[in-house]
């Protein structure tokens, strides 16, 4: 998932834009799981959260 913002440095996604880029489903349940793993990440410190539902590479 990380290999997305490394290929698009200082991009900001949404997480339904982030599922287009990957090829990912669409639907509800696979947007909740990856907003989960987009906090995580976020916690750990390897994305920074410009805004409500947007993610982006720390840099």
């Amino acid at each position: 998932m990380t290999a997305a913002f490394d290929d698009h440095p200082g991009q900001v996604f949404q997480v339904r834009d982030l599922h287009e880029v990957l090829g990912l489903s669409t639907d509800e349940p696979s947007i909740n799981i990856t907003r989960s793993r987009l906090g995580r990440l976020v916690r750990q410190g390897l994305l920074d959260q410009p805004g409500r539902g947007r993610y982006q590479k720390r840099t």
